[in-house]
């Protein structure tokens, strides 16, 4: 009987640690644009190569099944810079999600002092790189840049980001509702896709989002427009309604209803 349920109990133990793993790296595709992609990739050669065993496609069948002897070994070498970032961000996931969870009040004053900041950046033409941390812990890249620890407010985003200050050329990261750290670097996105006239800082900002799930905000120095990276995409000048109103919506917890929408409506409303 009691070996009965030791092997019951390591079966369970068993089938735990590989969901566990599953579910921890589909939870990591999701937010990395890039380990998406090789995903994708092998699936598509899944395929094929079943499609090919039921068709008596004997070319293809031959083809695939070098590409599936060696493709690991090529998908090392081709994209060993990518699988080192992967890795990195593995490490630096947090399995229980947020530091915090925010109330529907203190999400409305987070994306009302964002919003503010970004107001008056923008019109004075202030450059700015605002990244809200999400599940992807950014551990990294708050260890090299200079701890701050304050109450978010828009004096203090601008303050940071006024060209006077020594921490305005890199990004202030917020965790929750407070500034962690300011002067932050981050990598810079080598996509095709970006407009050439882009600076630095919306390739950084599109360069985080295409390796964490972070919401990355920036302004332009040359031209006061506001721009949300997002799982790999640059949502370029938007105006200040479309930038609150995609702030509260990524903001919203993944179990939120319809009705802590029209809360944060009425409040930001209040709040004017």
């Amino acid at each position: 009987m009691t070996v009965n349920v030791m092997s019951i109990i390591r079966n369970l133990l068993d089938i735990f640690i590989v969901w566990a793993i599953f579910y921890y790296i589909l939870k990591n595709i999701k937010n990395n644009v890039k380990l998406a992609l090789i995903f994708k990739g092998v699936i598509f050669i899944i395929i094929l190569n079943i499609l090919s065993s039921f068709l008596s496609l004997v070319t293809v069948k031959v083809l695939l099944e070098y590409i599936i002897e060696w493709g690991p070994l090529a998908l090392i070498i081709i994209f060993q810079p990518e699988i080192r970032n992967i890795l990195e961000q593995l490490g630096r996931s947090q399995f229980l999600g947020k530091h915090k969870t925010l109330t529907v009040d203190e999400r409305e004053r987070l994306v009302y002092e964002i919003v503010s900041a970004c107001d008056r950046m923008s019109k004075e033409k202030i450059g700015a790189l605002i990244v809200l941390e999400r599940d992807v812990s950014l551990g990294n890249y708050i260890d090299k840049a200079k701890k701050v620890y304050a109450d978010l407010s828009a004096d203090l985003l601008v303050a940071i980001f006024y060209e006077g200050n020594p921490l305005h050329d890199g990004g202030v990261i917020i965790q929750g509702d407070r500034i962690i750290c300011a002067g932050a670097v981050f990598p810079t996105s080598n996509s095709m896709k970006i407009d050439r006239n882009l600076g630095t800082r919306h390739r950084a900002a599109l360069g985080l989002s295409e390796e964490t799930d972070a919401i990355n905000v920036v302004v332009s120095e040359e031209t006061g427009n506001i721009s949300i990276c997002l799982k790999g995409e640059m949502l370029y000048d938007l105006s200040l309604d479309d930038l609150r109103m995609l702030l509260i919506d990524e903001l919203k917890p993944k179990n939120s209803n319809d009705y802590d929408y029209v809360e944060e409506e009425v409040l930001y409303e209040e709040e004017k």
